[in-house]
């Protein structure tokens, strides 16, 4: 009997560690996005699309080169649970390494990167970004360690100085006159501020030094992650590559901004929860009914964020691209719609691949990336002869393609059937449906406003009607959610 009350307290504890991580993920999250929301919106009006464009290029080259700045080492890192302080010493020293290395790396590349995208402009931006591989190295290791501990409270300090300081930095620039560097110099200057903080907060000091058995042991785990980072990197940034490619750089900066709201909003957000998953479902990686019923409940709760906002941005697409950047990019607006989609139908059951690297089985998503590249590059290419929204249609229809092999995989490896995974959907279609049939009436009484006062009246609508269908229908989890993430009986005792 006290075996299962110990389980039970135990369960208890983890479940509000982890609503806990869900909470300050989402604060870091909500303010970061809307400093970063706030940031493009002032920008869109100050810079040219190519100005826009060059950033972009160079941010696609650095986020390839990113999949390998740690080797898979972080994730390595937290699977960990013997030596820890000799291994993160290990990690830290084999990513100052890297850090340097790569951003050493980044000036030779940078002329037949600029070849490739017919532009030059983009030499001197993407060598001064390059950088950040050295700067980020110094506190990688520190960011780890709060992951780990699952201590997201104290990381929403680092994450939101180098929102704020970025952005300030960028927009002041901008002003000045400093075009495209106002958003090179806001990078770097993030980037910093956000290693000082880290640094401040974390009293831990690391040693210079590599552990060659313990070294071996990291690489050999994180060179199963890291092949399949490299795929994901390929399909999470290839179609940057594309329209830059056949369309130039002003449509490309049209494409990025586009997918800049699904991502800030949506995408982001199941990374932010990915980052809670992993660390999460490795600390029950020997208790499967736990990770099966973990993975129904953060499915649920996924959804119930996911598709509003989805939904909303399909919806009101219009004013949303009138209000945020400027009549100057309605080009976006049909983009903006087909990749709301597309961000909903990415995020079913996104997170089971923490599920896999928890368990120490990330050859499964190994596999799973190879078969995306293998189905996403080609109705990319195939899209992109109806235009850039072209290439929009085919990153729905290759995402649809790998949620519905994912999620039949998923059904075997945890156990549950697709009916359980898909019932889990049904309050935020439900909720959803009312939503955007509230919004669409909205939409239209108000076409002859201007378009902040209609998009006002239509997130307020559409808002208030879903919350209220979700509190009516999902009342009860929504207590129990408050519930755990309110502060536990321990720890209002330490204060």
């Amino acid at each position: 009997m006290r075996n299962n009350t110990d389980k039970q307290d135990a369960g208890r504890q983890f479940s509000q560690k982890i609503a806990q991580g869900v909470l300050w993920n989402s604060l870091t999250f909500g303010f970061s996005k809307f400093a970063v929301l706030l940031t493009t919106s002032v920008l869109a009006r100050l810079l040219t699309k190519e100005e826009f464009g060059q950033v972009a290029v160079a941010v696609v080259v650095i986020n390839y080169l990113s999949v390998i700045k740690d080797l898979g080492l972080g994730v390595a890192l937290i699977q960990r649970r013997g030596d820890v302080d000799d291994a993160a010493n290990t990690v830290f020293t084999i990513n100052i390494i890297l850090g340097f290395a790569l951003s050493a790396l980044v000036i030779p590349l940078a002329p037949p990167i600029a070849d490739y995208f017919h532009d030059p402009s983009v030499v001197p931006v993407l060598r001064w970004l390059g950088l950040s591989f050295a700067i980020n190295a110094l506190g990688s290791v520190h960011l780890v360690w709060l992951l780990r501990e699952l201590d997201y409270r104290r990381k929403f300090i680092p994450d939101m100085g180098n929102t704020i300081v970025k952005g300030i930095t960028s927009i002041g620039m901008a002003f000045a006159g400093f075009g495209v560097w106002s958003l090179v110099v806001g990078q770097i200057a993030g980037a910093l501020v956000s290693v000082i903080l880290v640094w401040i907060i974390l009293p831990w000091r690391p040693r210079l030094t590599i552990n060659r058995t313990i070294a071996r042991s990291l690489i050999k785990f994180g060179s199963s992650i890291i092949g399949g980072d490299i795929l994901t990197s390929i399909i999470d940034n290839i179609d940057y590559v594309i329209v830059g490619r056949v369309f130039g750089l002003a449509q490309l900066s049209v494409y990025t901004l586009a997918y800049r709201l699904p991502e800030m909003l949506l995408i982001g957000n199941l990374w932010v929860l990915g980052q809670i998953a992993f660390p999460a479902f490795s600390s029950i990686q020997d208790r499967p009914d736990e990770m099966r019923s973990g993975f129904l409940g953060s499915v649920r709760l996924v959804e119930l964020i996911v598709t509003p906002i989805s939904l909303g941005l399909f919806i009101a697409a219009d004013p949303i691209v009138r209000v945020v950047f400027g009549d100057q990019w309605l080009d976006a607006i049909p983009m903006l719609r087909v990749l709301a989609l597309f961000a909903w139908v990415y995020s079913l059951g996104f997170h089971v691949g923490g599920i896999y690297k928890a368990v120490g089985r990330p050859d499964i998503l190994l596999n799973l990336s190879i078969f995306s590249v293998i189905i996403l590059i080609p109705s990319l290419l195939f899209g992109s002869s109806f235009g850039v929204i072209g290439v929009a249609w085919g990153h729905l229809f290759a995402v649809l393609i790998r949620r519905i092999v994912s999620l039949a995989f998923a059904t075997r490896f945890l156990k549950v059937t697709l009916w359980e995974i898909l019932s889990q959907l049904a309050p935020s279609l439900r909720a959803g449906l009312i939503m955007v049939s509230v919004a669409a009436v909205v939409l239209y009484l108000t076409a002859n406003l201007s378009p902040f006062i209609q998009l006002t009246f239509i997130v307020l609508a559409g808002a208030s009607a879903y919350l209220g269908v979700v509190w009516w229908i999902e009342k009860d989890n929504l207590f129990r959610l408050m519930r755990a993430i309110g502060p536990s009986k321990k720890s209002i005792e330490e204060i």
